[in-house]
C-alpha cells in the first residue's frame, strides 16, 4: 500500500496533476529558500501540530552549542543515567544500558541519525546539569533535562519561532501535562539555524555510521543507519525523520543545487541554492518530500528568475 500511494503522488508530479493534491499529501507542510528564509510554497504552515522526533534538531544544536561555547570535547564519554532509559518511550535501538559509557559524539550520531531517545535525554541531562549553575536560582531549581529544554525553547525565541513549545529532549508526547507543538514555518527557521554548522551538517548527512560504548569494561560497536532514506538523493544532505501516533509521518529535508555565479562588473556574486523541505502528518513522508522537493525547485527558479523578491511569500493552497 506504501508504495501504492507513494507512486501515484510521484505520477502525479510528473503529468502535472497538482491542484489540490498537495493540501492531501501532508497535514501541514513548507518549503522554503535556506539562505533567506523566503518560503515558497506551504499549507498549514503555521499550524500548531507535534513534530515528534524532528525536535531533535533543536537537541543536537543546543548541545553543539554548548560544546563550542565551552570548547567541550565530544569525544569525552559520560554515563547513561537511569533518566535516559525510563524516558526513552522504548526507543532505546542500540540496548544502552544503565552506567554504560558513551562520548557525547556518538550519542549525537544516535539521536540525529538513528533518532534514539535514550540518546537525547542523555545528552540532555549532561548538558542541562552543565548549563545549570550559570542559569540563576530559578534554573538551580529545575532538574537537568528541564534546563536543557528551556535553552531548547530559548533557541527557538531567538530564531522566531514563535508558535514552538519543546518539552522534553526527543518529542514524545507525555501522557499528561504540556504537549510539545511546532509549526512547519518555524521548522524552516530551526533548520537553516542548523544546517549553518557544518558539525551539525556533517551528523545528519551520514547514511551508516558505526558507534561504541563501553559496558563493564568491554568495548561493545554498533552500526547506526540513518533513518531518511533520501540522504543522497536529489543533492539532499540531512535533516531528520520523525513519527509518533499523534504527529504522523514528519520529515525535513535539505537539498542543495551548485551556486548561482553572475557577474557584475569586475564583482563576481556567489548566491547559494538550498531548500528546507519540512513535512508533518503524511501518509508517506519520502512520497511527499519528494515531491514537494520537485515543485520546490520549479517554484526556486521562478523566484530566482524574478530578482528574488522577499515580499508576497507563498500563499496557503
Amino acid at each position: 500500500m506504501r508504495n501504492l500511494v507513494r507512486a501515484i503522488l510521484l505520477a502525479a508530479t510528473v503529468l502535472g496533476f497538482t491542484s489540490g493534491a498537495e493540501a492531501q499529501i501532508a497535514a501541514a507542510y513548507a518549503v522554503a529558500d535556506q539562505t533567506t528564509g523566503y518560503v515558497l510554497e506551504s499549507y498549514k504552515g503555521e499550524e500548531k501540530r507535534p513534530v515528534a522526533s524532528l525536535t531533535k534538531i533543536a537537541t543536537g544544536k543546543v548541545v553543539l552549542d554548548w560544546a563550542s561555547k565551552t570548547s567541550t570535547d565530544l569525544a569525552e564519554q559520560v554515563v547513561i543515567p537511569p533518566q535516559a532509559l525510563e524516558e526513552s518511550g522504548g526507543v532505546n535501538p542500540m540496548g544502552l544500558q544503565l552506567n554504560d559509557l558513551m562520548s557525547y559524539r556518538d550519542l549525537l550520531y544516535a539521536a540525529l541519525m538513528q533518532s534514539d531517545n535514550t540518546a537525547a535525554t542523555t545528552l540532555a541531562y549532561y548538558v542541562g546539569a552543565a548549563l545549570r549553575p550559570a542559569g540563576g536560582d530559578r534554573m538551580r531549581e529545575l532538574g537537568a533535562v528541564e534546563v536543557f529544554v528551556s535553552q531548547m525553547n530559548a533557541l527557538a525565541r531567538q530564531l522566531g519561532m514563535e508558535r514552538t513549545l519543546f518539552v522534553n529532549p526527543h518529542g514524545l508526547e507525555p501522557r499528561r501535562g504540556l504537549q510539545p507543538y511546532s509549526t512547519a514555518i518555524d521548522l524552516t527557521k530551526l533548520t537553516a539555524y542548523a544546517m549553518k554548522d557544518p558539525a551539525f551538517r556533517f551528523y545528519v548527512s551520514q547514511k551508516e555510521r558505526k558507534v561504541s560504548f563501553n559496558r563493564g569494561g568491554q568495548v561493545f560497536q554498533y552500526l547506526l543507519r540513518n533513518t531518511n532514506e533520501l540522504i543522497g538523493t536529489e543533492g539532499i544532505d540531512g535533516v531528520k525523520t520523525g513519527r509518533t501516533a499523534k504527529a504522523g509521518e514528519c520529515i525535513i529535508i535539505s537539498s542543495q543545487r551548485e551556486p548561482e555565479v553572475t557577474q557584475q562588473g569586475s564583482k563576481t556574486l556567489v548566491t547559494p541554492r538550498r531548500l528546507t523541505v519540512v513535512v508533518l502528518g503524511a501518509a508517506d513522508r519520502i512520497a511527499a518530500a519528494t515531491q514537494l522537493l520537485s515543485q520546490g525547485w520549479a517554484r526556486y527558479d521562478q523566484w530566482a528568475a524574478a530578482g528574488r523578491p522577499m515580499g508576497n511569500q507563498a500563499v496557503e493552497r
